[in-house]
């Protein structure tokens, strides 16, 4: 059975060492996508901070990922962009998942995540009435 995910939700990426991160669920999005700065590649590795300083959960550590792709990620306004994009875990409803992300600056936008339907497909059914559902889970 499908758990039932809502619009919002407070997810954790243990990997990166982040906690209750607000998240948007969005079924038109193909990909995930992170807030993340500070974006180079050094010696055939990838470098990045993941959110930035007004964001509470903001650490500063800097990741450096081994394993990386490049991907098109076509906008909401039809803007194609390259993007760099990375495999890492996260925790919603109590389980860990693998999960690709596009690495964005989304300073810009009101959630630091998108959750797009590549990783929500076969496992959860959005119902755009409910928020936090897993966050809520999982302070209970």
């Amino acid at each position: 059975m499908k758990e039932i995910i809502g619009r919002t939700d407070k997810v954790d990426f243990p990997i990166l060492e982040l906690s209750n991160i607000n998240a948007k669920i969005d079924t038109g999005a193909y990909t995930s996508a992170i807030h993340c700065i500070d974006i180079r590649e050094v010696d055939k590795t990838l470098q990045c901070t993941f959110l930035d300083a007004t964001h509470p959960e903001y650490n500063g550590k800097k990741f450096i990922f081994k394993n990386y792709d490049m991907t098109a990620v076509k906008s909401s306004n039809g803007k194609i962009e390259t993007r760099f994009a990375i495999r890492t875990q996260i925790q919603v409803f109590n389980r860990s998942y693998p999960i690709t992300f596009t690495l964005s600056p989304r300073d810009d936008m009101r959630f630091p995540v998108l959750i797009g339907r590549r990783f929500l497909s076969g496992k959860f059914l959005v119902d755009p009435q409910l928020e936090n559902q897993s966050y809520n889970l999982k302070t209970k």
